[in-house]
């Protein structure tokens, strides 16, 4: 099986290769050392097993799971963890792996003989037993010329559909996503809300509403120029959404 290391520190990072090389039905096909190169070298590779660092800075282990198990196939996740045994709890299902840093050899074996595809419900619940994030992915993936691009959710400020197209437009410009408006709003409630079938903006950068000549509701949006419109059945609950914040 092909295994993919991903670990912010090298120590760690050969440790496991070292480990991984010592069982024979095992190969080391890349390393990573951020949330945003596992992501490429998971694609790149396609591993069938990803040794996952937790804490990294920039984009999380659990974050960079959360875009590999869109993957198809997704590979398996073994998270790697310095927590105690009070926190590992998290990791009860068989689904998913976890190893306790420093890791052990016998623990690295168990690990790997019941690995399986890691789902959304395990990953929401990770993160709220560690602490990591807030609802939803810390960044999103957006794909551009071969190439992933990752965007940091406190930046974004509207995500406007166009089509089967999805735009985030965020405070370094725009990124295009895969994913639908629908499914956005889903993960992100109240962080963000719905202004018009096709717009979605970050409740803590609304500004004000303006209207035009012709009556149209728009709204303004701190750190970007432009101002999505408020579509009739909308103007109401976000008129209400403001008086409470």
């Amino acid at each position: 099986m092909n295994v993919l290391i991903v670990d912010d520190e090298p120590l760690a990072r050969d440790r496991l290769q070292r480990m991984v090389a010592s069982l024979p039905d095992f190969n080391v096909v890349a390393m990573a050392e951020t949330g945003q190169q596992a992501i490429q070298q998971a694609r790149d590779t396609n591993p069938d097993v990803v040794l996952m660092d937790v804490r990294m800075p920039g984009m999380d282990g659990i974050a960079a799971a959360q875009h590999l198990a869109e993957l198809d196939p997704p590979p398996a996740v073994i998270f790697c963890t310095a927590y105690e045994d009070y926190a590992i709890e998290a990791f009860s299902s068989q689904a998913i792996g976890y190893l306790l840093k420093p890791v052990k050899q016998a623990d690295l074996d168990a690990a790997l003989n019941r690995t399986g595809r890691v789902n959304k419900a395990q990953l929401n619940s990770l993160q709220d037993t560690v602490g990591l994030g807030s609802s939803g992915r810390t960044h999103l993936a957006s794909k551009n010329r071969g190439e992933i691009d990752l965007i940091a959710i406190t930046n974004v400020r509207l995500f406007q559909a166009d089509h089967k197209y999805v735009t985030a437009y965020h405070t370094d410009g725009e990124a295009l996503l895969d994913d639908t408006l629908k499914e956005l709003e889903g993960e992100f409630e109240g962080r963000f809300v719905r202004i018009h079938r096709n717009a979605l903006v970050s409740v803590l950068h609304i500004e004000g509403l303006e209207r035009d000549s012709d009556g149209h509701c728009f709204v303004r949006l701190k750190d970007l120029d432009i101002k999505p419109q408020v579509s009739r059945r909308h103007i109401t609950p976000v008129r209400r959404l403001l008086e409470k914040i």
